[in-house]
């Protein structure tokens, strides 16, 4: 392995020991430990390992092929320490202002689209059904209406009517009164026969 390999990797190694800083504090600050089941913190924990240890084989093989030596970890620990010393006060204040900064961004949005989305669409929607209802009402108005129309209509035709047949009736020989009352006692009593005949089927 030749020197600027060597220094290359140093260099990689050191920036990727700053990463693990990092990566454990933002990763200590999203996983809230106290309010974990314990199977949950380990298998969170063994996940997070494996995805650190991937990424860091991973640098190493894009740096020196994949050789792993004596100073590789110790400079991963000088980068890490150096992020512990130096940079880690400045990092978990910007991770709180970008989780801040996040929270308040997504309830601007959600606030907007209530506004701007939700609100009309409801307010549409009632709209509609106002609309829809109305028109049923009147409608409905209209049927009731005409209906009563209908009833004074025929009442006035039928009436005369009515009046006309009882004059004509009166008239009329009681040879064919008597004829009319047999056909329609007939049609009566074959028609109880038939109703009676059709409940007895039901049952």
């Amino acid at each position: 392995m030749s020197l600027a390999i060597q220094f290359h990797t140093m260099i990689a190694m050191i920036i990727m020991g700053g990463w693990l800083g990092v990566a454990l504090d933002t990763y200590g600050r999203f996983l809230k430990r106290p309010k974990r089941a314990s199977w949950v913190l380990f298998l969170y924990d063994l996940l997070f390992w494996i995805v650190q240890a991937l990424l860091f084989f991973y640098i190493l093989l894009l740096v020196n092929e994949g050789q792993l030596r004596f100073y590789i970890i110790l400079a991963i620990l000088c980068g890490y320490a150096a992020y512990q010393s130096l940079f880690r006060n400045l990092y978990l204040k910007f991770l709180e202002m970008i989780i801040k900064g996040s929270i308040w961004t997504y309830f601007f949005i959600k606030r907007l689209l209530t506004l701007f989305v939700v609100r009309p669409i409801r307010g549409l929607i009632k709209l509609l059904i106002a609309i829809v209802l109305f028109i049923g009402n009147v409608f409905l108005m209209l049927g009731k209406l005409l209906w009563k129309l209908l009833h004074i209509f025929f009442n006035i035709i039928y009436r005369p009517i009515k009046w006309f047949f009882k004059i004509l009736w009166r008239f009329v020989p009681e040879k064919f009164k008597m004829f009319s009352k047999k056909i329609e006692g007939f049609y009566v009593t074959k028609k109880n026969i038939i109703v009676k005949w059709w409940k007895n089927f039901r049952k």
